[in-house]
């Protein structure tokens, strides 16, 4: 079984989420939050379930979907981890905000 470590950037971008929603509609802020960590739950047993993000870096980075959000994660098969990058909406570009350094 793989280990899921949520990044510092990673929890922003939940954090932001949760707050963008909870100011319309609070429930649905806990269920999209709960959802898209239910959705992470799945790469415990499935790490590379997830599409390839095609990018420069050399880095293994897939991504998976949940509603209208990409998370996107590095999967780092020699520690049998994974570490969460980022929780983005459809609309954004990935490119633009994911740190690939």
């Amino acid at each position: 079984m793989v280990k899921v470590n949520w990044t510092e950037e990673s929890r922003y971008w939940l954090n932001s989420i949760f707050h963008y929603i909870a100011s319309d509609n609070l429930t649905a802020a806990v269920n999209t939050i709960n959802g898209i960590y239910e959705k992470t739950q799945i790469l415990r047993h499935l790490p590379e379930i997830g599409y390839t993000y095609q990018h420069s870096s050399r880095k293994h980075i897939r991504i998976i979907l949940h509603g209208h959000y990409r998370i996107a994660y590095l999967y780092r098969e020699k520690d049998n981890e994974i570490d969460v990058l980022g929780v983005f909406h459809g609309k954004m570009e990935v490119r633009n905000y994911l740190r690939l350094s």
